[in-house]
C-alpha cells in the first residue's frame, strides 16, 4: 500500500493533467514515466478526490432516434396487464417436528457419577445454565446406551430396508 502523501510535484502534475482531460489512467501513465513510480488509475483517482478534483466530463452524444429493441427485449417485457396478476401466496408453514421418546424415566446421574455400564444419553445443556446430566440405566452390551436410547438414536426401520444394489450398478454400467 503506497502513502497517501504524495510529493507537491506529482500533485501538481495531476492537477494539470487533470485540467488538460486527460483520463486517470493516462495521467497515472504519465506520472510513472516521469518520476519513476508506480502509481495505479485507483491511486490518481482517489488522489484526485481527495484534493477536490471531479471525474473529467465526457461529452456524451445525443441519440437522434431509439435503438432498435432485440428479441430478448421483447419476449422479457412485460404485458400492460402485468401489474393486475396477483401476487403469490405466501409458503404454508411447515408441520412441527414430532420428537421421538421412550417411555423411560432417566436416572439423572452427572458424568463423575456414572458408573461403567451405565447408559450415557445426555439430557438438558439446552440453556446456558442448564447442566448435562446422564440417562444411568444399565446399557446394551457393545454400545453405550441403553435398550430405549439405542433404538431411539438409530434410523426408523423404514430408512434402514437394504436396497439391492444391482439397478444402481446397471444404471452405472449403462451411463458409461
Amino acid at each position: 500500500m503506497q502513502s497517501t502523501d504524495w510529493p507537491d510535484q506529482h500533485s501538481k502534475m495531476l492537477c494539470e493533467l487533470h485540467a488538460q482531460g486527460r483520463s486517470y489512467a493516462e495521467i497515472a501513465r504519465a506520472l510513472n514515466a516521469r518520476f519513476g513510480t508506480a502509481y495505479t488509475r485507483n491511486a490518481t483517482l482517489g488522489r484526485g478526490k481527495r484534493i477536490g478534483l471531479v471525474a473529467p466530463g465526457r461529452p456524451k452524444a445525443a441519440r437522434s432516434e431509439p435503438r432498435p429493441m432485440s428479441a430478448a427485449t421483447r419476449t422479457r417485457r412485460r404485458s400492460p396487464d402485468a401489474a393486475a396478476w396477483p401476487m403469490p401466496s405466501p409458503p404454508k408453514p411447515a408441520a412441527p417436528v414430532r420428537l421421538r421418546c421412550v417411555g423411560l424415566s432417566p436416572r439423572l446421574l452427572s458424568l463423575d457419577q456414572l458408573e461403567r455400564n451405565d447408559c450415557r444419553y445426555p439430557y438438558g445443556g439446552d440453556r446456558d445454565d442448564d447442566p448435562i446430566t446422564f440417562c444411568g440405566h444399565p446399557r446394551q452390551p457393545g454400545s453405550c446406551y441403553c435398550t430405549p436410547h439405542y433404538h431411539l438414536t438409530r434410523l426408523p426401520p423404514e430408512e434402514t430396508a437394504v436396497r439391492s444394489a444391482g439397478p444402481l450398478i446397471l444404471r452405472l454400467v449403462a451411463a458409461a
